[in-house]
């Protein structure tokens, strides 16, 4: 196919069916993609697929959309790789009204899981009949332990290796040797002939109680337009929680505030289904509570993940942003949590990180970054 002939073919997947009524050239070609596309599957069966989702003209429809869903299902799994995948399915279930397949067990288990629909699945566990809610536990499960393997590595490297530097101690117990540090800085002394180290200096880590000195406090807005950012945000915690080298509290709140930290040993499922995703919000409030649990200011991070859609009072809130930064509490003002441009209230954002307080967007891998750089003592 030439350039021309493909760069056609790709507006008419953007624009739909109503494009070949404006002009022939973009008929879809019977051979178009061949060498893209899976064996028996032609740019009809792609046009088809993108259409059930994005066409206005199908989607204005009053037809029942059930039927087709299971052979959509099947049909995009087919034609797209994993990262298409998860956003053609958020697409469908926000434009085409799709979440009571949710409902359907046998619906339920064929869509992809991922945070996304993690959050929905939240959203609607009340309404879900009890077989159901046997298959959403299922899928958040398998997204769980998939973000656990993602990060868990990262999470220890991050943190325990922030706390750990220069920390060794003259406490000699096995249990505390730092076998890294101490071969590293033995190889001179390596035996050939006995294929031995005979260390000169064996390194030991502080305490491991020591490391408990750093408290990391998370705040979650529950609001709906933060769904995902709570579901990563309440993974996360539990994370440096498992680590037991931070004390970790996980708030959550909206209108109401709840602390779940109890729960972060525990069942990740189970915090989750803790949360209460929709509602309004009151940030002041929250941060007011958060405050109180601050045990030692400079040894604090103190994590604010909310869009700063305020339904409280905006100047209490700066107010009391402004008093946890001048006690030396490092506090991070997170827009988001999860990948994309977050919609928030750039003016209070504005606001917010003239107090000085980095205020952003960010993945769970890029906070972890910044909060080994905070953990090591330098700025963010």
């Amino acid at each position: 196919m030439h350039d021309r002939d493909e760069s056609l073919t790709r507006w008419r997947l953007i624009l739909g069916r109503t494009a070949e009524q404006q002009s022939p050239h973009f008929r879809l070609r019977p051979d178009a993609f061949q060498e893209m596309l899976p064996a028996g599957v032609g740019p009809q069966d792609l046009d088809h697929a993108l259409e059930f989702v994005y066409d206005s003209a199908r989607t204005g429809g009053t037809g029942d959309p059930t039927p087709y869903i299971p052979q959509w299902l099947e049909q995009i799994r087919t034609l797209f790789d994993a990262d298409t995948l998860v956003m053609i399915q958020k697409d469908a279930f926000e434009r085409r009204g799709l979440t009571q397949m949710l409902l359907q067990p046998e619906l339920l288990q064929r869509l992809e899981p991922n945070i996304h629909l993690v959050s929905t699945l939240l959203t609607l566990r009340d309404q879900m009949p009890d077989e159901v809610k046997q298959t959403a536990r299922e899928i958040i499960r398998s997204v769980v332990e998939e973000f656990r393997k993602k990060l868990e590595n990262q999470v220890r490297q991050s943190v325990i290796g922030a706390l750990q530097r220069n920390r060794h101690s003259p406490l000699r117990t096995a249990r505390n040797i730092d076998w890294r540090t101490t071969v590293r800085k033995n190889l001179k002394h390596y035996l050939p002939e006995h294929k031995t180290i005979v260390p000169e200096r064996v390194y030991f880590w502080a305490n491991e109680k020591r490391f408990r000195d750093w408290q990391v406090i998370v705040l979650v807005d529950q609001s709906g337009s933060m769904a995902n950012s709570a579901v990563h945000a309440s993974l996360m915690a539990a994370l440096f929680a498992s680590l037991n080298v931070l004390d970790t509290r996980l708030v959550l709140f909206s209108t109401e505030v709840v602390d779940v930290s109890d729960y972060l040993n525990e069942d990740p499922v189970e915090l989750l289904f803790n949360l209460q995703l929709g509602g309004g919000t009151d940030i002041a409030q929250a941060v007011a509570y958060g405050t109180t649990l601050i045990r030692q200011p400079e040894k604090c991070l103190f994590i604010l993940i909310t869009d700063l859609y305020e339904g409280g009072d905006p100047e209490a809130l700066l107010q009391r942003l402004r008093f946890l930064k001048e006690s030396k509490v490092h506090v991070l003002c997170l827009l988001a949590l999860e990948e994309g441009k977050p919609a928030y209230d750039r003016t209070l954002a504005r606001q917010v990180a003239a107090l000085d307080i980095p205020t952003f967007a960010s993945t769970p891998r890029k906070l972890l970054q910044v909060m080994e750089t905070i953990l090591k003592g330098a700025n963010p």
